[in-house]
């Protein structure tokens, strides 16, 4: 990452998964996406047009096991490039939150870019799959990209009967929460928050 920049690539490899992601926090929301696991590409592409991040990304996983391990690591890597894509976070809104509907669905999400890792995750009353996917996975995504982000993040979904549409009432509310929260508002060597770090 350069003074000008806020982009960040990070690769992973282990004997489960494969993953080539880059991003650019000062993108257009323009993004390519191969996962293998297409109900989860689909969210990453709009949490990419919502949250305004370019993002590339690359993966491979055993999903002839089950997609557990590629949508967490995917989690894993999309945390480290935010937070390596920040930097110092000088400058930030630092907060950002977003209350969004969809259809019979609406969800709140809240995240702090603080430096402390912490996932709240209200959401009751899942069944289990939407087509192949777990909807379970969707918490082990955002618990991956919170810790890996390295922010506090709290997700609440308020009311929706619709899987799909709650699951992706959830990504886009997040996106638009880091959209607000990643925006830079003032004198990049100025730090939010009294301790002078985040």
């Amino acid at each position: 990452m350069t003074a000008q920049s806020r982009k960040a690539a990070i690769e992973r490899k282990t004997s489960e998964t494969e993953i080539q992601l880059e991003i650019d926090l000062d993108g257009k929301g323009r993004y390519t996406v191969d996962t293998g696991v297409p109900f989860f590409d689909h969210m990453l592409e709009l949490f990419s047009k919502h949250s305004g991040i370019d993002l590339s990304l690359k993966a491979r996983g055993d999903i002839e096991v089950d997609f557990h391990h590629t949508v967490e690591d995917v989690g894993i890597c999309l945390g480290q490039a935010v937070e390596q894509a920040i930097g110092g976070g000088g400058g930030i809104r630092r907060y950002g939150q977003a209350l969004l509907p969809m259809q019979e669905v609406l969800c709140q999400a809240a995240l702090d870019i603080c430096g402390r890792a912490y996932l709240v995750y209200h959401v009751k009353g899942l069944a289990h799959k939407v087509g192949q996917f777990d909807v379970e996975l969707a918490k082990d995504f955002f618990q991956a990209l919170a810790s890996n982000a390295k922010i506090t993040l709290h997700i609440n979904l308020e009311y929706g009967e619709n899987q799909h549409h709650i699951i992706e009432a959830i990504f886009k509310a997040v996106a638009r929460a880091l959209r607000e929260a990643v925006e830079v508002i003032g004198d990049k060597t100025e730090i939010p928050s009294t301790k002078g770090v985040l």
